[in-house]
């Protein structure tokens, strides 16, 4: 498996696909970074020379990918939090930061389903029993 900009990148896919496996390369720019490059796009990675994987790792090691970028897009979320923006906000509440509805859907972010509702009152009292909050709702009305 070659290894780009530290990323081990599988062998029987082709260069474009293969290439998105990378943190902040996309298939909007992987075309621009063959061409610079020099690489064809029907090539596949296990049918490429070490002068182009090195050619590769130079074009690519001139972008921000992979660590820089996380660390870039932390801090960025971070300063969001700090300055209590509404994106920030929402980023501490763990909810979708992007204008998104949650009544319905928004579950990755949100986690799974859980059902809340009314109890009946057995179950409302046998808590109160439990804790002893009963005891002292007697006394008080005493």
């Amino acid at each position: 498996m070659p290894r780009i900009v530290g990323v081990n990148i599988p062998e029987k896919d082709k260069i474009d696909l293969a290439l998105t496996r990378i943190y902040g390369v996309g298939q909007s720019n992987v075309l621009a970074i063959l061409m610079r490059a020099g690489i064809s796009v029907n090539k596949r990675v296990d049918q490429l020379s070490d002068n182009e994987i090195t050619t590769l790792n130079r074009v690519i090691g001139e972008m921000k990918v992979e660590g820089n970028l996380r660390e870039e897009v932390g801090r960025n979320i971070e300063r969001l939090k700090r300055i209590g923006s509404y994106r920030g906000k929402r980023h501490l509440a763990n909810l979708p930061v992007r204008g998104q509805r949650t009544r319905t859907n928004a579950r990755t972010k949100r986690g799974k389903r859980m059902t809340i509702g009314a109890l009946k009152k057995e179950v409302y009292n046998v808590g109160k029993v439990e804790k002893g909050v009963e005891k002292e709702e007697k006394e008080e009305k005493k």
